[in-house]
């Protein structure tokens, strides 16, 4: 005797395939993840990056800055100090340059026009008279300008040379006790600009009121 089979047919064959469907779901999720990582990483490497950009340029500003410290001392040093003797009038009238190389003096102030920065003044009229040294280890490149804070150039005592200077003090003493004792003569103010050119186009300025 022979019986009939029915062959079963398993139910999630009946159900549209539901393992199938929940792989590629997952492998969705997956991609999803992977790029949102992928962006993450990008992210922060470009945020490291940019942080150590930074703290270099700030290393190379302040670099600049003490270069420029040390220049503002040797123009005082080597020009100021030597040429404010009894009697010199060397600071009365501009240093001329030799062979085309300048003494780093000018005896009357000099600013730059309204809306001309401090570099396109530089460019266009201080550079020739600057003093320029030699490269240091930093590379930096640095060049100083002394002038002398007056409206033109001259003998201080001169009506239109009209210069900048520090206010007059009595001398004390006991021989002036209750009185009034000789006036001082007025000190004379220079400004010493001194422009640093560094790594990476690092330009800095720096500025020094200087009393004489």
């Amino acid at each position: 005797m022979h019986y009939l089979r029915r062959n079963l047919v398993p139910a999630r064959a009946l159900a549209g395939h539901p393992s199938r469907s929940q792989r590629g779901v997952v492998l969705l999720v997956a991609l999803i993840v992977l790029v949102a990582l992928t962006l993450a990483g990008v992210a922060l490497i470009r945020s490291v990056d940019t942080a150590n950009l930074i703290a270099g340029n700030l290393s190379f500003h302040q670099s600049a800055i003490h270069a420029g410290e040390r220049s503002t001392e040797l123009a005082v040093a080597n020009w100021l100090e030597p040429n404010n003797a009894l009697g010199n009038v060397s600071l009365f009238t501009d240093s001329p340059a030799v062979s085309g190389v300048g003494n780093g003096y000018i005896a009357s102030r000099q600013d730059p026009a309204v809306g001309v920065s401090w570099d396109d003044f530089w460019a266009a009229t201080l550079a020739t008279q600057a003093v320029t040294g030699a490269q240091d280890a930093a590379g930096n490149t640095v060049s100083y300008v002394i002038q002398r804070l007056c409206d033109s150039a001259g003998p201080p005592q001169a009506a239109n040379v009209n210069c900048a200077t520090s206010p007059s003090s009595n001398s004390g003493g006991s021989q002036t006790a209750g009185g009034l004792g000789n006036l001082k003569d007025s000190q004379i103010y220079y400004r010493i600009t001194t422009r640093i050119a560094g790594p990476r186009n690092t330009v800095a300025y720096i500025q020094t009121i200087i009393a004489l």
